[in-house]
Protein backbone atom coordinates (compact mmCIF):
# COMPACT_ATOMS: atom_id res chain seq x y z
CA UNK A 1 0.00 0.00 0.00
CA UNK A 2 1.12 3.29 -0.34
CA UNK A 3 0.76 5.67 2.82
CA UNK A 4 0.89 9.05 3.65
CA UNK A 5 2.29 10.16 6.87
CA UNK A 6 1.93 13.67 8.51
CA UNK A 7 3.79 13.94 10.93
CA UNK A 8 5.77 17.31 12.67
CA UNK A 9 7.52 15.30 15.31
CA UNK A 10 10.58 14.18 12.97
CA UNK A 11 11.66 11.47 15.75
CA UNK A 12 7.98 10.07 15.54
CA UNK A 13 7.84 10.28 11.90
CA UNK A 14 10.94 8.43 11.35
CA UNK A 15 9.74 5.80 13.87
CA UNK A 16 6.66 5.89 12.07
CA UNK A 17 7.77 5.67 8.50
CA UNK A 18 10.55 3.01 9.23
CA UNK A 19 8.05 0.47 10.92
CA UNK A 20 5.31 1.21 7.73
CA UNK A 21 8.16 0.47 5.09
CA UNK A 22 9.34 -2.57 7.17
CA UNK A 23 5.90 -4.06 6.80
CA UNK A 24 5.92 -3.63 3.15
CA UNK A 25 4.62 -0.41 3.02
CA UNK A 26 5.81 2.32 0.26
CA UNK A 27 5.93 5.72 2.17
CA UNK A 28 5.83 9.57 1.49
CA UNK A 29 5.72 11.91 4.29
CA UNK A 30 5.33 15.30 5.31
CA UNK A 31 6.63 17.50 8.58
CA UNK A 32 3.77 20.05 7.87
CA UNK A 33 -0.02 20.45 7.02
CA UNK A 34 0.64 22.70 3.67
CA UNK A 35 3.03 19.84 2.48
CA UNK A 36 0.61 16.84 3.28
CA UNK A 37 -1.83 19.01 1.80
CA UNK A 38 -0.15 19.35 -1.53
CA UNK A 39 1.02 15.32 -1.03
CA UNK A 40 -2.50 14.43 -0.83
CA UNK A 41 -4.26 16.14 -3.61
CA UNK A 42 -1.71 15.74 -6.00
CA UNK A 43 -0.74 11.85 -5.69
CA UNK A 44 -3.31 8.62 -5.29
CA UNK A 45 -2.84 7.27 -1.45
CA UNK A 46 -4.17 3.86 0.31
CA UNK A 47 -4.33 5.72 3.77
CA UNK A 48 -3.41 8.77 4.86
CA UNK A 49 -1.95 9.10 8.65
CA UNK A 50 -2.65 12.87 10.01
CA UNK A 51 -1.27 14.18 13.11
CA UNK A 52 -4.02 16.36 14.77
CA UNK A 53 -1.25 19.26 16.02
CA UNK A 54 0.26 20.58 12.80
CA UNK A 55 2.38 23.54 11.70
CA UNK A 56 0.85 26.02 9.08
CA UNK A 57 -1.89 23.62 8.64
CA UNK A 58 -3.68 22.04 11.28
CA UNK A 59 -4.71 18.24 10.72
CA UNK A 60 -8.16 19.19 11.16
CA UNK A 61 -8.23 21.68 8.39
CA UNK A 62 -5.97 19.75 5.93
CA UNK A 63 -8.54 16.59 6.26
CA UNK A 64 -11.54 19.06 5.71
CA UNK A 65 -9.47 20.27 2.66
CA UNK A 66 -8.70 17.23 1.62
CA UNK A 67 -12.44 16.22 1.35
CA UNK A 68 -13.85 19.26 0.18
CA UNK A 69 -11.33 18.36 -2.93
CA UNK A 70 -13.53 15.06 -3.00
CA UNK A 71 -10.51 12.87 -2.17
CA UNK A 72 -12.38 9.51 0.11
CA UNK A 73 -8.51 8.31 0.53
CA UNK A 74 -9.10 6.99 4.43
CA UNK A 75 -7.68 8.58 7.13
CA UNK A 76 -6.16 7.76 10.72
CA UNK A 77 -6.18 10.49 13.08
CA UNK A 78 -2.59 9.86 14.90
CA UNK A 79 -3.12 12.70 18.09
CA UNK A 80 -2.07 13.03 21.45
CA UNK A 81 -4.89 14.79 21.68
CA UNK A 82 -7.33 12.22 23.85
CA UNK A 83 -10.45 13.74 24.95
CA UNK A 84 -13.46 12.36 23.43
CA UNK A 85 -14.35 15.88 22.47
CA UNK A 86 -11.22 15.79 20.96
CA UNK A 87 -11.97 12.10 19.08
CA UNK A 88 -15.32 13.62 17.63
CA UNK A 89 -13.82 16.88 16.02
CA UNK A 90 -11.52 14.50 14.16
CA UNK A 91 -14.15 12.09 12.92
CA UNK A 92 -16.56 14.87 12.18
CA UNK A 93 -13.85 16.73 10.00
CA UNK A 94 -13.44 13.76 7.88
CA UNK A 95 -11.26 11.15 9.66
CA UNK A 96 -12.49 7.50 9.52
CA UNK A 97 -10.24 6.69 12.88
CA UNK A 98 -8.70 7.97 15.43
CA UNK A 99 -5.66 6.68 17.73
CA UNK A 100 -3.94 8.22 20.34
CA UNK A 101 -0.72 8.57 21.62
CA UNK A 102 1.43 7.28 22.84
CA UNK A 103 0.35 3.79 20.72
CA UNK A 104 1.08 0.41 19.79
CA UNK A 105 2.48 -0.62 16.49
CA UNK A 106 0.69 -3.47 16.20
CA UNK A 107 -2.52 -1.58 16.78
CA UNK A 108 -1.65 1.35 14.18
CA UNK A 109 -1.19 -1.70 11.78
CA UNK A 110 -4.17 -3.37 12.50
CA UNK A 111 -6.11 -0.49 11.76
CA UNK A 112 -4.90 0.47 9.28
CA UNK A 113 -6.24 -3.38 8.00
CA UNK A 114 -9.71 -2.24 8.91
CA UNK A 115 -9.90 0.90 7.01
CA UNK A 116 -8.84 -1.01 4.06
CA UNK A 117 -11.39 -3.60 4.58
CA UNK A 118 -14.18 -0.99 4.70
CA UNK A 119 -13.23 0.39 1.17
CA UNK A 120 -15.51 -1.12 -1.43
CA UNK A 121 -14.26 -3.93 -2.85
CA UNK A 122 -13.78 -2.09 -6.28
CA UNK A 123 -11.82 0.23 -4.54
CA UNK A 124 -9.37 -2.38 -3.49
CA UNK A 125 -7.50 -4.90 -6.05
CA UNK A 126 -6.04 -7.32 -4.55
CA UNK A 127 -4.68 -8.90 -7.44
CA UNK A 128 -3.40 -7.36 -11.26
CA UNK A 129 -3.65 -9.12 -14.38
CA UNK A 130 -1.54 -8.00 -17.84
CA UNK A 131 -2.20 -10.86 -20.51
CA UNK A 132 -1.34 -14.04 -18.93
CA UNK A 133 0.86 -12.51 -16.39
CA UNK A 134 -0.59 -12.14 -13.07
CA UNK A 135 0.64 -10.43 -9.41
CA UNK A 136 -1.27 -10.94 -6.05
CA UNK A 137 -1.19 -7.98 -3.85
CA UNK A 138 -1.89 -10.42 -0.94
CA UNK A 139 0.13 -13.20 -1.03
CA UNK A 140 3.39 -11.63 -3.06
CA UNK A 141 2.85 -13.97 -5.61
CA UNK A 142 3.77 -13.66 -9.67
CA UNK A 143 2.60 -16.12 -12.18
CA UNK A 144 3.11 -15.59 -16.32
CA UNK A 145 0.38 -18.47 -17.30
CA UNK A 146 1.16 -21.49 -15.27
CA UNK A 147 4.88 -20.69 -14.63
CA UNK A 148 5.70 -19.06 -11.11
CA UNK A 149 8.04 -16.11 -11.27
CA UNK A 150 10.50 -15.54 -7.98
CA UNK A 151 11.08 -11.72 -7.58
CA UNK A 152 12.84 -10.09 -4.78
CA UNK A 153 10.87 -7.50 -3.34
CA UNK A 154 12.08 -4.27 -5.31
CA UNK A 155 11.75 -6.37 -8.62
CA UNK A 156 7.96 -6.73 -6.93
CA UNK A 157 7.08 -3.02 -6.41
CA UNK A 158 8.74 -2.21 -10.06
CA UNK A 159 6.10 -4.68 -11.19
CA UNK A 160 3.03 -3.62 -9.47
CA UNK A 161 4.11 -0.30 -9.91
CA UNK A 162 4.51 -1.41 -13.87
CA UNK A 163 1.27 -3.08 -13.85
CA UNK A 164 -1.24 -0.44 -12.25
CA UNK A 165 -0.26 1.78 -14.76
CA UNK A 166 -0.38 -0.75 -17.88
CA UNK A 167 -0.61 0.62 -21.45
CA UNK A 168 0.87 3.85 -20.32
CA UNK A 169 4.38 5.08 -20.14
CA UNK A 170 5.99 5.13 -16.66
CA UNK A 171 9.16 7.85 -16.70
CA UNK A 172 12.25 7.32 -14.85
CA UNK A 173 11.15 9.96 -12.22
CA UNK A 174 7.89 8.05 -11.74
CA UNK A 175 10.26 4.71 -11.20
CA UNK A 176 12.53 6.65 -9.21
CA UNK A 177 9.95 8.60 -6.96
CA UNK A 178 7.66 5.42 -6.14
CA UNK A 179 9.54 2.58 -6.30
CA UNK A 180 12.89 3.97 -5.05
CA UNK A 181 11.21 6.77 -3.47
CA UNK A 182 13.96 9.14 -4.99
CA UNK A 183 13.46 12.77 -5.21
CA UNK A 184 15.88 13.14 -7.20
CA UNK A 185 18.29 11.51 -10.11
CA UNK A 186 21.26 9.07 -8.94
CA UNK A 187 23.05 9.49 -12.30
CA UNK A 188 23.21 5.46 -12.09
CA UNK A 189 21.73 3.09 -14.23
CA UNK A 190 20.20 1.32 -11.53
CA UNK A 191 16.50 1.27 -13.45
CA UNK A 192 17.97 -0.25 -16.75
CA UNK A 193 19.60 -3.03 -14.30
CA UNK A 194 15.99 -4.09 -12.26
CA UNK A 195 13.95 -3.23 -15.85
CA UNK A 196 16.13 -5.87 -17.15
CA UNK A 197 16.64 -8.51 -14.18
CA UNK A 198 12.20 -8.37 -14.69
CA UNK A 199 12.34 -8.66 -17.97
CA UNK A 200 14.58 -11.46 -17.99
CA UNK A 201 11.77 -13.17 -15.13
CA UNK A 202 8.71 -12.12 -17.17
CA UNK A 203 9.33 -12.52 -20.93
CA UNK A 204 11.92 -14.93 -21.33
CA UNK A 205 10.93 -17.73 -22.75
CA UNK A 206 7.23 -16.61 -23.77
CA UNK A 207 6.22 -16.14 -27.39
CA UNK A 208 4.97 -12.82 -26.41
CA UNK A 209 6.91 -10.37 -24.86
CA UNK A 210 4.77 -8.01 -21.97
CA UNK A 211 7.93 -5.59 -21.01
CA UNK A 212 8.74 -2.59 -23.43
CA UNK A 213 11.04 -0.02 -23.92
CA UNK A 214 9.23 3.28 -25.13
CA UNK A 215 12.54 5.20 -26.62
CA UNK A 216 13.21 8.42 -24.84
CA UNK A 217 10.44 8.05 -22.76
CA UNK A 218 10.77 5.34 -20.10
CA UNK A 219 8.84 1.81 -20.27
CA UNK A 220 5.05 0.07 -20.68
CA UNK A 221 3.72 -3.44 -19.97
CA UNK A 222 0.92 -4.41 -21.89
CA UNK A 223 -0.62 -7.36 -23.66
CA UNK A 224 -0.10 -6.09 -27.07
CA UNK A 225 2.33 -4.51 -29.23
Amino acid sequence: MRILVVEDDLEAQRYLVQGLKEAGHVVDDAADGETGLNLALSRPYDVAIVDRMLPKMDGLKLVEEVREHGNVTPVLFLSALSDVDDRVKGLKAGGDDYLTKPYAFVELLARIDALMRRRSPAAVKTRLQVGDLELDLLTRAANRGNTPIDLQPREFRLLEYLMRHAGQVVTRTMLLESVWEYHFDPQTNVIDVHISRLRAKIDKGFDTPLLHTVRGAGYMIRARA
